[in-house]
């Protein structure tokens, strides 16, 4: 007998001790044992742990009958799998038992036994078999059962079963269905309440023919209505069933809402409510079934929003003449107050419901937004003044729904578009918030707090939608701010709320508003900074520093007097800066706060000021604070009220250098910028020295693993060399040396590149004898000259040439004395045969940078010179001369432009490279200088356009296109008519093939850059967009390649271009696309071509954060391509480009199943639990999950897919 069962039967002998302690203990080492994965039991010890366990089941101790039951957890997975059912049939007996305690401890053995199971994923037939047999039990209990505790328990662990392991009692579902329909009509509430939950389980999984059944009988039943108290359930049910199934109840939808709209109208307040949470439900469940409802549905909310026939608010109306008309229908039900009491008054619930279900018509309908402002609006600001707390708090989060839909979308499409369209709800409100202001201020000195914080967070949001709406209302308000803050009553979470409701609203309007209000605010905001919670601490500090850009905006002329307040303001600041032994946040916003002080302020603290410094100086030296403090100092110092920082500059500024050998990016950015501030405005205050120990540490910080840092790296060099040119002259060979390689590199570009151009002109101008301009110049250029010569092994990147020339162009403008010898340099060397390819290339980029800014007409031998180049046999020396002729022209239109188009007319090799010349004339002069030869331009690109080369007409379109922007009122009419259509969009239905593949990129610009031209057009564009994302059988050939057979699709790029156009609608036009038809799309293309599925995978995804009840409702249909993405393998013999296409895929695939996942819900969907518990089984696919999860930790939040 093996050690683990001799201790076993050790523990089983105790287990029938008469001492309870004794018992207890052996059942607590038994559990312990059957935790260890390494037990195996055999066959005779498996009986007899399974009979003990059993037995202590009934023992007299409730302690050891509770350890019992939590072993049989571990016991499932260990033991044979009719054991399991010897287990689970005495636990269903049990189960029926007379004795109390016997049958609850049963129930908890089952839902143990039930949460252990493995899933069906795992191929095991136990689970199956088990489910069966309890099954089969619990429906014969539910049915004739005339104990309700019994009945209730086995709904409770039915519930339990459906949930988890809902698939695989398919055989049984629609024996389940019988067993509870009957239930709902149980003259127990709880009953009924127990089988809804249960049926939702059971939804999610049954087939389509069960579903119809149930939903006819509750539809019939509906019908039959007999009486109130089960027409209750049934609505309560038919809502359940769509918040667990909602996808799959949208088709009954039609039937379901008349029944529903009907129930509304019965004066029963219970029914209502219910009526209205289903509604709520199929609101947020079935947005498309729902549409057209969605008027008498939300009319039947405002109607009842205002339903209050108990309470007469006459007496406060009086004050407000303007009443609402939908009141005035609560006259009539007011005679019948006689027989109604105020505590069996429930129509709070049927307002709160009616609330509720208003806030899910306005979260899932933007496009109706206009409509809310006109009806909804009124009202939901009417009832501001509800009675009931609870529905107070629903209308208000209803409210605030509304605000958030109005927000204007941030992104930075919508900021190069904005067109008046989306301004009418904004104005809308505008007009409402007077109405707004009234209803609320005088709620802001209520007793109630959860009413209060309700307004501030109304009002929060109000503020940030409309920024300055509130200013005519400053008045109103103050009154309540200060009481909420310094009413003794206020929770700490009232005053929080209080002050960054003061934050934005300080934030978002104008200072001089606040001006007279000052006086009152300021001491509560003061003592909230003194407060002991430390996050209302944190927040008056924020609040502070907001306050003191108000009271002295430094900005503009300001007569109000800012000194009386110092005194309130800096005591309370500086108390918390020099506390050591408070929380890191507030440490943080002390330090900041009290630097907007100082850069406000400064002038009125005197004799406070310096030993303020000091501080500053201590909280530089500790590594939690210098962050901050770098932050705050760099404000400081670019104050205009010149605060005087000589003091600490001689210990701080070594501790700023010290700063940039960290390796904490945000603090070396954040030190150059306080340093590059310090520079300037306190040159004379520095020394040498202290500027040396900072030059000592920037050659480490140019390179191009991180071009940001070395970017600002450069701009602070050039502010020293202008203020400090002799520092400079010492340092110039090591950061010199840093600085060549950068220009050398492939990466650079944009600012970086812009630096490095503004450096070397300050280095030349400060004239010290190290760095003259030529010897730059040799530097810049030597790596090119020299790479000619035999054995140089020096090949720059051809992004290196670009920037080389930009740099000898800035460094010719900035020493014009030097200039004709540079340019005669360059000519010769293009002239010279001996030249390179790279010479010559680096001498045409140089001169076309020099030829934009400068008049080269002098030069006369530079047009042959050019057209020579033309014919050179290097591709990169004739695109760099058409780049130079282009640049030139730029320079001198008169001269060059009639001699380019007469060259293009004449010379049809030279095509293709005047054209280029051409395109960068057009697109780099200024739209005056080309006017006069627009005509010509225009006529002679036509003459291009039929070109049998596709290369020329790509380049012919693009000038055409850069042309009509020179006066597009003109040309952009002249261009349409060149269509056989006359109409852009028309081009997607073409019969070519070619044309309708340019049109959709054509679309996708515009969806892309300019959202708002096509907004209108898209119900005419889906159809033909949609129709290409299909796979056409015509279009896919065989081609015979020697004895292979390979499949060629000719349609491929133009649905890949659909599916981008696809793609970009998705972040500009969301609103306007019905996102069902769109699914079904998507859904085709998550099992097309491999270029097609990487698409669609991202805009899953993406789909996923945007509309997730959408996906939530194909999900059973988006998550087959997605497994079998996921599950496919490689042939064994495959090229190694396959399987890395095959990985990538999966990668991408799993993204979006990653993506899936974040979906609140998602895992009530039986097809996902199935496919991540098959994921977790899987080594391959746990693995590849657990690196995606990783990588989107550490990425932001947003990630999108740019198919500019």
């Amino acid at each position: 007998m093996c050690s683990a069962s001799f201790h076993i039967a050790g523990l089983l002998e105790k287990m029938c001790l008469s001492d309870k302690d004794f018992r207890f203990m052996a059942t607590n080492d038994l559990m312990m044992e059957l935790q260890k994965d390494s037990i195996k039991l055999d066959e005779d010890s498996e009986k007899k742990v399974v009979k003990m366990l059993l037995k202590l089941l009934e023992d007299k101790n409730g302690e050891v009958q509770n350890l019992a039951v939590k072993c049989l957890g571990p016991l499932v997975g260990k033991v044979k799998e009719y054991q399991v059912e010897t287990i689970v049939d005495t636990l269903c007996t049990n189960m029926l038992s007379d004795k109390e305690q016997l049958r609850d401890i049963s129930s908890i053995g089952l839902k143990t036994v039930i949460s252990e199971l493995p899933p069906a994923a795992t191929g095991s037939t136990m689970t199956a078999n088990v489910c069966k047999k309890i099954t089969a039990q619990l429906t014969g209990a539910i049915g004739k059962q005339e104990d309700i505790s019994v009945q209730l328990e086995a709904l409770d662990i039915l519930s339990d079963m459906l949930s988890r392991l809902g698939g695989t009692l398919y055989s049984f579902h629609s024996s389940i269905l019988s067993c509870l329909l009957p239930q709902l009509t149980s003259p127990r509430l709880a009953v009924r309440k127990r089988a809804i939950v249960a049926l939702g389980h059971l939804v999610l999984t049954c087939s389509g023919n069960i579903f119809s059944e149930l939903t006819e009988h509750l539809l019939a039943e509906l019908k039959k209505n007999e009486s109130t108290s089960t027409t209750r359930t049934y609505i309560q049910c038919i809502a359940g069933i769509s918040r667990q199934a909602g996808h799959r109840i949208g088709e009954h939808l039609e039937k379901i809402i008349p029944l529903i709209v009907q129930y509304c109208n019965v004066e029963d307040d219970e029914l209502r409510e219910y009526c209205f949470q289903a509604f709520e439900s199929f609101v947020r469940r079935c947005p498309k079934e729902i549409d057209p409802h969605i008027p008498s549905v939300m009319g039947l909310c405002l109607k009842y929003i205002t339903f209050d026939p108990n309470y007469n608010y006459d007496n406060e109306e009086e004050e407000e003449e303007e009443r609402m008309e939908t009141e005035n229908g609560e006259d009539e039900e007011q005679e019948s107050d006689d027989e109604y009491s105020d505590d069996d008054d429930i129509s709070w619930k049927v307002r709160r419901a009616a609330a509720k279900c208003l806030e899910a018509i306005v979260s899932s309908r933007h496009d109706l937004l206009q409509d809310f402002y006109k009806t909804l609006s009124p009202v939901l600001i009417s009832r501001f003044k509800e009675r009931e707390e609870n529905v107070k708090a629903d209308i208000f989060s209803a409210y605030i729904a509304l605000l958030k839909q109005t927000l204007p979308t941030q992104s930075w499409r919508h900021a190069a578009d904005a067109s008046g369209k989306d301004d009418v709800p904004l104005t809308m409100l505008q007009n409402q918030v007077p109405n707004i202001v009234k209803a609320l201020h005088k709620q802001l000195k209520e007793k109630s707090i959860k009413s209060r914080q309700g307004c501030f967070s109304l009002l929060t949001e109000l503020a940030s939608v409309l920024p300055g709406c509130l200013a005519d209302h400053i008045p109103a308000l103050v009154p309540g701010i200060v009481f909420s803050l310094a009413d003794k009553s206020s929770s700490s979470n009232m005053r929080i709320d209080t002050l960054s409701f003061l934050h934005v609203l300080l934030c978002n309007h104008q200072p001089e508003v606040f001006h007279p209000h000052i006086k009152s605010l300021l001491p509560p905001v003061v003592a909230c900074i003194g407060d002991s919670f430390y996050k209302i601490t944190s927040e008056a500090l924020l609040v502070t520093q907001q306050l003191v850009k108000v009271i002295r905006p430094l900005g503009k002329s300001c007569t109000f007097d800012a000194k009386p307040y110092v005194k309130d303001l800096f005591p309370g600041t500086l108390k918390r800066l020099k506390a050591a032994d408070i929380d890191q946040e507030v440490k943080e916003r002390a330090i900041s706060c009290m630097g907007q002080i100082i850069y406000n302020l400064g002038d009125h603290l005197s004799t406070d000021l310096q030993p303020t410094l000091k501080i500053f100086l201590e909280r530089l030296k500790n590594e939690i604070t210098r962050l901050t403090t770098v932050k705050a100092l760099t404000l400081i110092a670019s104050s205009p009220l010149k605060i005087d920082l000589r003091p600490i500059l001689g210990d701080g500024f070594p501790i700023l250098a010290s700063f940039l050998r960290k390796n904490q990016r945000a603090l070396k950015l954040s030190t150059l910028t306080a340093l590059d501030i310090l520079v300037k405005n306190y040159s004379d205050s520095l020394k040498p020295a202290m500027i040396e120990s900072v030059l000592m540490e920037l050659p480490a910080l140019i390179s191009e693993n991180d071009m940001h840092v070395s970017q600002v790296a450069i701009t602070f060099l050039t502010t020293l060399a202008k203020v400090y040119p002799s520092c400079i002259s010492k340092i110039s060979g090591s950061i010199l040396t840093e600085i060549l390689q950068l220009v050398h590199s492939p990466l650079l570009q944009g600012g970086a590149l812009n630096a490095i151009i503004d450096f070397f002109q300050a280095l030349v101008l400060t004239k010290t004898a190290a760095m003259g301009c030529s010897e730059l110049m040799k530097q810049l250029t030597a790596p090119i000259y020299s790479s000619g010569s035999a054995g140089a092994s020096v090949t720059l990147h051809k992004q290196a040439y670009y920037s080389v020339a930009k740099c000898v162009a800035a460094l010719s403008s900035a020493c014009p004395k030097e200039a004709p010898g540079i340019l005669n340099q360059f000519i010769q060397d293009v002239k010279s045969p001996k030249s390179s390819p790279a010479v010559k290339v680096l001498a045409f980029l140089a001169l076309a940078e020099m030829g934009r800014t400068m008049n080269l007409s002098a030069q006369k031998e530079l047009k042959t010179v050019i057209l020579e180049a033309f014919t050179s046999p290097s591709e990169e020396v004739k695109s760099a001369a058409s780049y130079a002729l282009g640049n030139i022209s730029v320079g001198n239109l008169k001269e060059y432009l009639p001699f380019m188009l007469k060259e293009i007319g004449s010379q049809p090799k030279r095509q293709y490279l005047l054209l280029h010349s051409l395109k960068e004339v057009i697109s780099s002069s200024p739209a005056d200088g080309l006017k006069p030869y627009v005509e010509d331009i225009w006529a002679l690109l036509f003459k291009h356009c039929e070109c049998t080369e596709e290369g020329t007409r790509n380049v012919v379109a693009e000038c055409l296109g850069k042309l009509t922007l020179v006066n597009p009122s003109e040309l952009l009419p002249r261009l349409k008519k060149q269509l056989s259509s006359g109409d852009f969009l028309k081009t997607l239905e073409d019969s070519d093939l070619n044309v309708r593949r340019v049109a959709l990129a054509m679309f996708n610009s515009a969806a892309h850059n300019k959202p708002s031209l096509i907004r209108e057009l898209l119900n005419a564009v889906l159809p033909s967009l949609y129709s290409e994302t299909k796979v056409r059988r015509e279009l896919i050939r065989e081609v015979e390649m020697g004895p292979f057979k390979h499949t060629v699709d000719d349609g491929l790029d133009v649905r890949k271009a659909a599916f981008e156009c696809m793609y970009t609608l998705l972040e500009s036009c969301l609103d306007r696309l019905d996102i069902y038809e769109y699914l079904n799309h998507v859904e085709d293309g998550l099992k097309d071509h491999y270029d097609i599925r990487m698409l669609t995978f991202i805009m899953l995804a993406r789909l996923s954060t945007l509309c997730p009840n959408a996906v939530l409702q194909r999900l059973e249909r988006l998550i087959e391509p997605l497994r079998a993405t996921c599950s496919t393998k490689v042939k064994a013999g495959s090229v190694k480009q396959e399987f890395e296409k095959q990985d990538e895929l999966k990668r991408s695939a799993m993204r979006a199943v990653a993506a899936l996942l974040t979906i609140p819900e998602v895992e009530k969907s039986p097809a996902m639990a199935e496919f991540s518990s098959q994921i977790r089984s899987n080594p391959e696919m746990a693995s590849l999950f657990e690196s995606i999860q990783k990588d989107s930790a550490s990425l932001p939040a947003t990630e999108s897919m740019d198919t500019s």
